[in-house]
């Protein structure tokens, strides 16, 4: 009976990690083996393996796969925190790469930076990378909002850890009305701020910026932002920046960025 639930318990961490990273599942399964046959414990292996393949194995692997990292350190583009490049949710293909350092050169001049969220997983197209509908293919990306500090400066801080679930309007027509439909999981991104440290207002002039330089690449096939906000920031007439409907969730809190 100690060997069936521990050998559950195995499938169980293998099943989280793989939902969890794509890759996790595989590596806890060698770390299980090389931690057999070296005599070591896996609370050990594991972590070593994990981060080897995190910054060795899988990015030239995933080239082949027409996926590539997105730069972790960098002043000009870089990840909201560590967790998204740990959790391998930063990679793209080469194209949505190039626009993105592309746009980061465009607005370095202005003072600003792009923070990015979840992309996509390093292998395979149609893989899910929840809790997202579409993030697989390696043509999507969510890109932090531009935030002002409490003197109305412009700062590069977050309102979240995660920088999901801290909305411009709490509460606006669209929400209301997509929740009052019965799409319950609309306003689900609230619970996913990991945590709230910075206080700040939304920077609608550089965010406006930021989306305009998207919208200048021709390889921008569509923007996600809620139906207030595009009306807002001037954005009426453009047929690239749409709402993304009530059955996926709300979009007040980041960009999502999606190529042709």
């Amino acid at each position: 009976m100690k060997r069936v639930t521990k050998i559950l318990i195995h499938i169980l961490v293998i099943v989280f990690l793989t939902l969890l990273t794509q890759v996790g599942g595989v590596i806890w399964l060698l770390s299980l083996f090389i931690s057999h046959k070296i005599n070591r414990k896996k609370r050990i292996i594991f972590p070593v393996l994990y981060l080897v393949f995190n910054m060795l194995i899988i990015p030239p692997a995933a080239k082949l796969f027409g996926r590539e990292q997105i730069p972790v350190i960098s002043k000009q583009l870089k990840p909201r925190n560590l967790i998204y490049p740990l959790l391998y949710r930063n990679y793209v293909n080469s194209e949505l790469k190039s626009l993105l350092e592309t746009a980061s050169e465009q607005l370095k001049y202005s003072g600003l930076a792009i923070t990015y969220l979840d992309a996509n997983f390093p292998f395979f197209d149609g893989f899910p990378l929840l809790p997202h509908l579409s993030h697989n293919d390696g043509k999507k990306i969510d890109i932090s909002f531009m935030y002002l500090d409490n003197e109305g400066n412009s700062t590069d801080k977050k309102p979240s850890l995660s920088g999901y679930g801290i909305y411009v309007n709490k509460s606006n027509q669209t929400s209301t009305s997509c929740i009052k439909k019965g799409y319950w999981q609309y306003d689900f991104p609230k619970y996913l701020t990991f945590g709230t440290f910075n206080k700040l207002d939304f920077d609608i002039n550089n965010t406006t910026l930021l989306l305009n330089v998207f919208l200048n690449n021709p390889k921008t096939e569509k923007i996600f932002i809620e139906p207030y906000l595009k009306e807002s920031m001037g954005f009426s007439n453009t047929s690239k920046i749409r709402f993304h409907g009530c059955g996926a969730v709300r979009h007040d809190d980041h960009i999502h960025l999606q190529i042709k």
